[in-house]
């Protein structure tokens, strides 16, 4: 139990600058509206991904149950939060001057972004299973369908161009992710 506080900071760490990095990325578009034309889809990823953010911290919250704590958990748990780090850096790189604005820009990185998340909702699984058995099982099957039909889609993004399946995605997996975090926390 007394190592969690200790394993929190580093994982509050690296979140926070994933959040910043959104943040920054997000500003630069008041700062300096006309350098960059906004990209809706590329926006609505970054929003995702902060909602995302957001619902990991409280989702790591079970991680206080956990009796044992191993390196290797460690590791697996600052691994996974890395992820979600290199996801915020891929929507917003520290220099456009190669692409024509962030459109070109988020399709030609979509194998990255999407590989990455794909890998995310892998992942995520050893996770949840780090907080018990009984605790995965209580998710339910909806859960294991949830992870595998990201999985499923984020292989379809790194394949197509499609604007309107990547106009639909985002808004089906921020619509989604809203949901789960109602139903799952409403009582709480």
């Amino acid at each position: 139990m007394e190592q969690y506080p200790h394993i929190r900071i580093l994982m509050g760490i690296v979140l926070g600058l994933s959040i910043t990095t959104l943040l920054k990325g997000l500003a630069q578009y008041v700062q300096h509206p006309g350098r960059q034309k906004p990209y809706w889809i590329h926006i609505g990823w970054a929003v995702t991904m902060f909602v995302l953010l957001v619902h990991f911290w409280w989702w790591e919250y079970r991680l206080t149950h956990v009796q044992e704590w191993t390196f290797l958990r460690y590791g697996f748990l600052i691994g996974y939060i890395v992820l979600f780090f290199l996801l915020c850096t891929l929507l917003f790189p520290d220099d456009l001057r190669d692409y024509d604005g962030y459109r070109d820009y988020f399709m030609s990185r979509r194998r990255w972004f999407f590989g990455l998340m794909a890998l995310s909702y892998v992942v995520d699984l050893g996770d949840t299973l780090i907080k018990g058995r009984d605790y995965f099982a209580g998710l339910g099957h909806e859960y294991l369908f949830r992870n595998a039909a990201y999985v499923l889609l984020c292989l379809v993004a790194m394949r197509t161009r499609s604007q309107a399946f990547h106009a639909g995605f985002v808004a089906i997996a921020l619509l989604y992710e809203l949901s789960w975090i109602f139903r799952l926390y409403q009582h709480l």
